[in-house]
């Protein structure tokens, strides 16, 4: 799954992939890997932005517009147990976390660092541009405090998240979420769960054959 922390429809389909996951009969098979992907790569580093203001930049839309489709989107997320702060929000340059988030994979934190930064992003409305509060994520997810600051004092993993991104170009790619299962079924957007069981189904009987 390739995702952007940031990316409410990524949260989203992160949990539609999860009850799909808890329907298919062979889950115990499957092992879902984290992949970077930055909606916005040219948001400039070291900037806090509440949402609203970067969202009706972005789109040349009002502020009230913005309240408007991000209304619909936080009653989408309810429907999956989400509940999203788009007003208290800020939009970030996301590239720091996806560092952190390929040191989680070499601690076996994958999955817990993932839900964890969405969750601050969204939900609890954390500034992620603040280095405090990214070790303090990374904290409670189980990463050490001192790797946490040695990587965001450096440029570690970077390739990695660039390699990500450009992998996901290739595959086509323009968006997330996005997902490949086995390298052979994608899915593009947060799709219904039986969207996402029938892509798995599909993905399993290929690997059979």
């Amino acid at each position: 799954m390739w995702s952007d922390i940031v990316c409410p429809w990524c949260y989203i389909g992160k949990r539609r992939l999860e009850r799909a996951l808890e329907l298919f009969e062979h889950s115990d098979r499957v092992r879902v890997r984290w992949r970077s992907f930055q909606l916005d790569p040219s948001f400039p580093p070291g900037v806090s932005e509440p949402v609203y203001d970067s969202l009706s930049r972005k789109m040349g839309a009002s502020r009230e517009q913005v309240r408007s489709m991000t209304e619909q989107v936080t009653q989408v997320a309810a429907q999956e147990g989400l509940d999203y702060d788009f007003a208290g929000g800020v939009m970030v340059n996301t590239f720091d976390v996806h560092r952190l988030l390929h040191l989680a994979r070499t601690r076996g934190l994958e999955a817990e660092a993932h839900e964890g930064f969405m969750r601050a992003q969204l939900v609890q409305a954390r500034d992620l541009n603040d280095t405090g509060a990214l070790v303090e994520v990374a904290a409670e997810v189980g990463l050490e405090p001192r790797d946490v600051r040695r990587v965001l004092e450096g440029q570690e993993y970077a390739e990695d998240v660039r390699e990500d991104i450009a992998l996901a170009r290739r595959l086509g790619a323009t968006g997330v979420p996005f997902f490949v299962m086995d390298r052979s079924f994608g899915v593009s957007g947060a799709q219904s769960v039986e969207v996402f069981v029938s892509a798995l189904d599909k993905a399993h009987r290929a690997g059979q054959g």
